[in-house]
Protein backbone atom coordinates (compact mmCIF):
# COMPACT_ATOMS: atom_id res chain seq x y z
CA UNK A 1 0.00 0.00 0.00
CA UNK A 2 1.35 3.29 -0.96
CA UNK A 3 -0.71 5.57 1.15
CA UNK A 4 0.66 7.30 4.44
CA UNK A 5 -1.41 5.74 7.21
CA UNK A 6 -0.28 7.07 10.63
CA UNK A 7 -1.56 4.72 13.84
CA UNK A 8 -1.93 6.25 17.02
CA UNK A 9 -1.54 3.80 19.98
CA UNK A 10 -2.76 3.71 23.08
CA UNK A 11 -2.12 1.25 25.81
CA UNK A 12 -4.53 2.30 28.58
CA UNK A 13 -4.02 -1.72 30.84
CA UNK A 14 -0.34 -2.55 30.56
CA UNK A 15 -1.50 -6.30 30.38
CA UNK A 16 -1.19 -5.90 26.82
CA UNK A 17 2.25 -4.91 26.27
CA UNK A 18 2.91 -7.73 29.03
CA UNK A 19 1.23 -10.23 26.72
CA UNK A 20 2.23 -9.23 23.42
CA UNK A 21 6.13 -8.36 23.07
CA UNK A 22 6.12 -5.92 20.13
CA UNK A 23 2.61 -4.86 20.06
CA UNK A 24 3.18 -1.30 18.39
CA UNK A 25 4.47 -3.42 15.28
CA UNK A 26 1.56 -5.72 15.37
CA UNK A 27 -1.08 -2.86 15.60
CA UNK A 28 0.90 -0.92 12.94
CA UNK A 29 0.96 -3.81 10.32
CA UNK A 30 -2.22 -5.58 10.95
CA UNK A 31 -4.15 -2.07 10.53
CA UNK A 32 -1.95 -1.01 7.92
CA UNK A 33 -3.04 -4.51 6.23
CA UNK A 34 -6.62 -4.12 6.68
CA UNK A 35 -6.45 -0.71 4.93
CA UNK A 36 -4.83 -2.35 2.08
CA UNK A 37 -6.86 -4.92 1.89
CA UNK A 38 -9.91 -2.37 1.60
CA UNK A 39 -8.39 -1.22 -1.41
CA UNK A 40 -7.99 2.62 1.07
CA UNK A 41 -5.30 4.12 -1.22
CA UNK A 42 -6.93 7.55 -0.95
CA UNK A 43 -4.08 9.25 1.94
CA UNK A 44 -2.79 10.42 3.82
CA UNK A 45 -4.69 8.40 6.36
CA UNK A 46 -4.79 8.04 10.56
CA UNK A 47 -6.15 5.92 12.80
CA UNK A 48 -6.45 5.45 16.43
CA UNK A 49 -6.04 2.38 18.33
CA UNK A 50 -6.97 2.04 22.09
CA UNK A 51 -6.15 -1.12 23.94
CA UNK A 52 -7.71 -1.27 27.24
CA UNK A 53 -9.76 -2.90 29.54
CA UNK A 54 -13.33 -4.92 29.71
CA UNK A 55 -15.05 -2.33 32.03
CA UNK A 56 -13.64 0.84 29.58
CA UNK A 57 -15.03 -0.73 26.39
CA UNK A 58 -18.50 -1.88 28.53
CA UNK A 59 -18.83 1.87 29.39
CA UNK A 60 -18.52 2.86 25.91
CA UNK A 61 -20.30 -0.07 24.92
CA UNK A 62 -23.30 1.47 27.32
CA UNK A 63 -22.73 4.66 26.03
CA UNK A 64 -22.61 4.58 22.43
CA UNK A 65 -24.66 1.45 21.54
CA UNK A 66 -27.23 0.78 24.77
CA UNK A 67 -25.52 -2.45 25.60
CA UNK A 68 -23.85 -2.44 28.93
CA UNK A 69 -21.83 -5.36 28.69
CA UNK A 70 -17.80 -5.46 27.44
CA UNK A 71 -17.40 -6.84 23.97
CA UNK A 72 -14.02 -7.55 22.11
CA UNK A 73 -13.66 -4.70 19.61
CA UNK A 74 -15.65 -1.38 19.09
CA UNK A 75 -15.04 0.85 16.13
CA UNK A 76 -15.96 4.23 16.09
CA UNK A 77 -16.00 5.83 12.11
CA UNK A 78 -15.25 9.38 11.34
CA UNK A 79 -16.68 8.97 7.83
CA UNK A 80 -20.24 7.74 9.01
CA UNK A 81 -20.20 11.18 11.14
CA UNK A 82 -20.69 13.56 7.90
CA UNK A 83 -17.51 15.12 9.48
CA UNK A 84 -16.13 17.34 6.82
CA UNK A 85 -13.35 16.14 4.84
CA UNK A 86 -9.90 17.33 6.03
CA UNK A 87 -7.98 20.01 3.84
CA UNK A 88 -5.26 18.86 1.27
CA UNK A 89 -2.03 17.45 2.90
CA UNK A 90 -3.84 16.30 6.19
CA UNK A 91 -4.38 12.69 7.09
CA UNK A 92 -8.09 11.73 7.13
CA UNK A 93 -9.27 10.48 10.62
CA UNK A 94 -11.13 6.85 10.01
CA UNK A 95 -11.93 6.71 13.41
CA UNK A 96 -11.32 4.35 16.28
CA UNK A 97 -10.65 0.76 17.36
CA UNK A 98 -10.71 0.02 21.21
CA UNK A 99 -9.97 -3.52 22.08
CA UNK A 100 -10.67 -4.77 25.63
CA UNK A 101 -7.98 -6.98 26.70
CA UNK A 102 -9.93 -9.70 29.46
CA UNK A 103 -12.41 -10.71 26.57
CA UNK A 104 -10.10 -10.85 23.83
CA UNK A 105 -7.65 -12.90 25.78
CA UNK A 106 -11.12 -15.07 26.79
CA UNK A 107 -12.05 -15.72 23.43
CA UNK A 108 -8.37 -16.65 22.49
CA UNK A 109 -8.04 -19.22 25.48
CA UNK A 110 -11.59 -20.16 24.72
CA UNK A 111 -10.66 -21.29 21.00
CA UNK A 112 -7.74 -22.13 21.17
CA UNK A 113 -6.19 -19.50 19.14
CA UNK A 114 -3.03 -17.55 19.77
CA UNK A 115 -3.85 -13.82 21.11
CA UNK A 116 -1.78 -12.35 18.92
CA UNK A 117 -3.89 -13.63 15.93
CA UNK A 118 -6.91 -12.85 17.99
CA UNK A 119 -5.58 -9.23 17.85
CA UNK A 120 -5.06 -9.27 14.59
CA UNK A 121 -8.02 -10.35 13.74
CA UNK A 122 -9.89 -7.87 15.74
CA UNK A 123 -7.70 -5.06 14.58
CA UNK A 124 -8.66 -5.72 11.16
CA UNK A 125 -12.04 -6.13 11.83
CA UNK A 126 -12.51 -3.23 13.36
CA UNK A 127 -10.81 -0.70 10.53
CA UNK A 128 -12.76 -2.22 7.77
CA UNK A 129 -16.01 -1.50 9.61
CA UNK A 130 -14.33 2.24 9.68
CA UNK A 131 -14.03 2.02 5.75
CA UNK A 132 -17.83 1.40 5.63
CA UNK A 133 -17.51 -2.80 6.01
CA UNK A 134 -20.31 -4.23 7.99
CA UNK A 135 -22.35 -7.39 8.69
CA UNK A 136 -26.05 -6.75 9.01
CA UNK A 137 -26.99 -8.96 6.93
CA UNK A 138 -25.70 -12.22 5.55
CA UNK A 139 -24.57 -10.97 2.02
CA UNK A 140 -22.22 -8.07 3.69
CA UNK A 141 -21.51 -10.38 6.69
CA UNK A 142 -20.08 -12.85 3.82
CA UNK A 143 -18.17 -9.71 2.17
CA UNK A 144 -16.61 -8.51 5.30
CA UNK A 145 -15.61 -12.05 6.73
CA UNK A 146 -14.29 -13.25 3.30
CA UNK A 147 -12.30 -9.90 3.04
CA UNK A 148 -10.77 -10.52 6.90
CA UNK A 149 -9.89 -13.79 5.98
CA UNK A 150 -8.06 -12.85 2.99
CA UNK A 151 -6.47 -10.03 4.89
CA UNK A 152 -5.49 -12.09 7.60
CA UNK A 153 -3.84 -15.28 5.37
CA UNK A 154 -1.39 -12.91 4.50
CA UNK A 155 -0.26 -12.15 7.42
CA UNK A 156 -0.12 -15.79 7.96
CA UNK A 157 -3.14 -16.42 10.21
CA UNK A 158 -5.45 -19.33 9.78
CA UNK A 159 -9.60 -18.13 8.78
CA UNK A 160 -10.54 -17.01 12.13
CA UNK A 161 -14.25 -17.85 10.90
CA UNK A 162 -13.36 -21.73 10.18
CA UNK A 163 -13.92 -24.05 12.66
CA UNK A 164 -12.44 -27.53 13.56
CA UNK A 165 -15.46 -28.99 11.43
CA UNK A 166 -14.92 -26.66 8.88
CA UNK A 167 -18.60 -24.72 10.39
CA UNK A 168 -17.88 -20.90 9.91
CA UNK A 169 -18.91 -19.23 13.47
CA UNK A 170 -20.64 -15.92 13.95
CA UNK A 171 -18.95 -12.95 13.24
CA UNK A 172 -16.68 -10.88 16.16
CA UNK A 173 -18.68 -8.45 17.23
CA UNK A 174 -22.16 -9.72 17.97
CA UNK A 175 -22.48 -10.06 21.89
Amino acid sequence: MSVAVDVDIAVEDDRWRAALPGLDELVTVAVNAALAGAEEDEGPLEVSVVLTSDAAVQALNREWRGKDAPTNVLSFAVRESGAPPPPAGVPETLGDVIVAFETTADEATEAGTDLKAHVCHLLVHGVLHLVGYDHLDDSDAEDMEGLETEVLAGLGIDDPYAGPDGIRRAAVDEK
